[in-house]
């Protein structure tokens, strides 16, 4: 008899035990992802970038809109060289040198005189001219 109520005490408490665990449980909620169907507005930009790198699909008038032609060859040597020989013209400035450079659309002065360097720029279209003064170098440096 002892047994049996041991048993019976063992049985009541481990079933209490397992029904308090059952009432712990909660609700599983399902949150949606896309903020068209009630998600967060934050993952908008997400599947923005999702969409887009799905879609294959190339527009042939987008070229065509953009007005942009690569330059030629010749037309980027052109620009380097042009690029390099400013960079000459303003370092040999440096050295209390002066000089000029004309190009297609522009006539660069640039004069030394003691300190007060003068830059004259000068655009060969229009003939609109552009003058930089800046005083106080000192060529020594």
């Amino acid at each position: 008899m002892k047994n049996q109520r041991r048993y019976a005490t063992l049985f009541l408490a481990l079933s209490g035990a397992l029904a308090g665990s059952a009432s712990q449980a909660t609700e599983l909620v399902y949150t949606p992802v896309d903020p068209a169907f009630g998600g967060s507005p934050l993952n908008g930009s997400w599947l923005l970038g999702a969409a887009q790198a799905q879609n294959d699909f190339d527009d042939p008038k987008s070229q065509s809109r953009s007005g942009y032609t690569a330059p030629s060859a010749l037309e980027r040597f052109s620009n380097q060289l042009e690029s390099r020989l400013l960079s000459q013209l303003l370092s040999d400035v440096g050295d209390g040198n002066s000089g000029s450079l004309t190009t297609d659309d522009f006539i660069v002065n640039i004069v030394d005189d003691s300190g007060s360097l003068t830059i004259q720029i000068t655009d060969r279209l229009t003939g609109e001219m552009s003058e930089v003064a800046i005083n106080g170098l000192d060529p020594s440096n």
